[in-house]
């Protein structure tokens, strides 16, 4: 008689990117291993520690011995939101890969809508925000930002720095990462439109910063981010083949509150 039981379902790690989140992590990694248990048996949750100043170190280590899932990875010095993903990206041991930032601007209860959304036919869940909630200078920048790369690195994705994504892992047996500043988000997205794989864009919900503050948003590193994108525009445009093949696929699945996407972030 032949095997009737259910397939299992595909290993997962969830990472974290951290920098003095000592107020959110604690919770953000707890809901994370409570949602990660819903989905498959086999999962793992990480956290990069990207030097962080505060209580973050602490708070992992006594995460981790806590949780038989979750462990902690201590970057010694602060190297950079890029160098903190590619950490996670190269820790990570499962087929699925997640991550979200560790200021709590998007929630992992809604893992469960990027999970859904990756079917055969795709290789990647690109979470785009419906609304964001962010000072209004950081919209505005977020804004010019996002119009800029869009047109210069030809991108078909309505929103590159939403930080919500889940892909196979076997998407980095291609896609080769470099940056070690946060101009990764758009390293990577490009990479991946030439390499062909394909993307699957879902609504998530973006909150408001309730701890800490972004590292990104003064003249100096506003600044350095305009020439490290301008310098990546040269090598992946300029110098490369420029391929924009892959196709994106748009599916909206329900989520309470949907309206029209904000796709702004620097």
């Amino acid at each position: 008689m032949a095997d009737q039981r259910p397939p299992r379902p595909p290993g997962l790690s969830m990472f974290f990117p951290a920098y003095n989140d000592g107020g959110t992590i604690a919770s953000l990694v707890i809901l994370a291993v409570r949602v990660a248990s819903t989905l498959t048996p086999d999962f793992e949750v990480i956290v990069v520690n990207d030097g962080s100043s505060d209580s973050t170190k602490a708070i992992l280590d006594d995460l981790a011995r806590t949780y038989p899932n979750v462990r902690a990875v201590h970057h010694p010095r602060n190297r950079g939101y890029g160098a903190a993903l590619r950490t996670g990206f190269a820790t990570a041991t499962k087929d699925l890969i997640a991550y979200t930032d560790g200021d709590a601007q998007y929630d992992p209860a809604e893992l469960p809508v990027l999970w859904n959304s990756l079917t055969a036919d795709a290789d990647m869940v690109n979470g785009y925000k419906i609304s964001r909630s962010d000072p209004w200078h950081r919209i505005v920048i977020g804004r010019i930002y996002h119009y800029t790369v869009k047109f210069l690195f030809r991108l078909r994705i309505r929103d590159v720095d939403c930080d919500f994504r889940l892909m196979r892992r076997e998407i980095f047996d291609r896609v080769k990462l470099e940056k070690d500043t946060g101009v990764i988000c758009l390293e990577m997205m490009r990479k991946i439109q030439d390499a062909g794989f394909r993307v699957v864009e879902v609504p998530v919900h973006h909150y408001h910063r309730l701890h800490g503050r972004s590292q990104f948003f003064n003249f100096r590193r506003v600044f350095w981010t305009g020439v490290d994108v301008l310098r990546l525009w040269v090598k992946l445009v300029v110098l490369g083949r420029g391929r924009t093949s892959s196709p994106v696929l748009f599916r909206n699945p329900t989520i309470g509150g949907a309206s029209s996407p904000e796709s702004t972030k620097p």
